[in-house]
C-alpha cells in the first residue's frame, strides 16, 4: 500500500507541485490550506507523514505540531523560510523530525520523506515482491540500549524519546563506539540519499540528543565532540 503524505501549506502552488511530484513517486497525498483545516482530519485518519509550512493563517505549523503530538506520533517535516531559525529550533524541540528551508528542491523533499519513512517502516514493499529488509538487531552500549525495530531508546532503563533523524544519528555513532564519524558520514546515515545538509543541521541534532539524555542523566557525556573531525560515542 502506498504511503500517505499530508501536505499543509497556505501556498496553493506548493501544495499542487509537491502533490504531483509525490504522486509520481508512488505516494498518495492529502492537501490542506492551513493547520486548522488539517488538524481534525489528521487526528481522525493519521497519514504516514506530514509535510507542513510553519507560517500559516488560522493555525500555524508549530501549533499544529503541538496539537498533533498530544495524541499522535506521526512524523512531521517542517517547511521554513531561511530566516526562521528560531521557529526551526522550536519545531525540532517540540518533536518535528526535520525541516527544509524554502526555496527547496523537490528532490530534497522526496529524499527526506523516504529517509524518515524507511526508518519508521512505512515504505512500500518492493515492487518485485521480494521480502522486506531484515530488521536491525538491538544495540547495547553500556547504559545505552537501542531497539531499531521498535524505535525505542533507553539510558539506564529510562526511555529517551527521539525523532527519527536523531535516532538514526545516534544509531550510526553507537554502532562503532570510539570511532569518529564526520558530519558527512552522519548526514549519510540520517538521510540515506545523495542530498546536501549543512553542518549546522547535524550540530543542532547533536545538541538536542545531548539535551534529551541529560534530562534523564545530567552527567551524560557519551557523545563526544572531536573538534575539526566530528563526533563519536564514547567507549566503555
Amino acid at each position: 500500500m502506498a504511503a500517505s503524505i499530508a501536505l499543509v501549506d497556505d501556498d496553493r502552488n506548493i501544495l499542487t507541485s509537491l502533490s504531483l511530484v509525490l504522486q509520481a513517486e508512488g505516494f498518495t497525498t492529502r492537501l490542506y490550506a492551513d493547520g486548522e483545516a488539517a488538524l481534525k482530519a489528521l487526528l481522525d485518519n493519521p497519514p504516514d507523514l506530514v509535510v507542513s509550512d510553519i507560517k500559516m493563517p488560522r493555525m500555524d505549523g508549530l501549533e499544529l505540531l503541538r496539537r498533533l503530538r498530544e495524541k499522535s506520533p506521526v512524523p512531521m517535516i517542517f517547511l521554513t523560510s531561511k530566516d526562521d531559525e528560531l521557529d526551526e529550533a522550536l519545531g525540532l524541540a517540540m518533536g518535528a523530525d526535520d525541516y527544509i528551508a524554502k526555496p527547496f528542491s523537490q528532490r530534497l523533499v522526496i529524499a527526506r520523506i523516504r529517509a524518515i519513512l524507511r526508518r519508521t517502516e512505512l515504505t512500500q514493499r518492493p515492487a518485485d515482491g521480494s521480502a522486506p529488509e531484515p530488521q536491525a538487531e538491538p544495540i547495547v552500549r553500556g547504559r545505552l540500549a537501542m531497539d531499531p525495530a521498535r524505535h525505542r531508546v533507553t539510558w539506564d532503563g529510562h526511555d529517551v524519546t527521539l525523532t527519527v533523524t536523531e535516532f538514526m544519528i545516534l544509531e550510526s555513532l553507537a554502532q562503532r563506539p570510539g570511532v569518529v564519524k564526520s558530519r558527512s558520514q552522519l548526514m549519510d546515515a540520517a538521510y540515506q540519499e545523495d542530498v546536501y545538509v549543512d553542518d549546522r543541521t547535524i550540530d543542532s541534532h547533536i545538541k538536542r540528543l545531548r539535551r534529551k539524555f541529560r534530562e534523564s542523566d545530567p552527567e551524560f557525556d557519551a557523545i563526544e565532540t572531536l573538534y575539526g573531525a566530528g563526533y563519536r560515542f564514547a567507549e566503555g
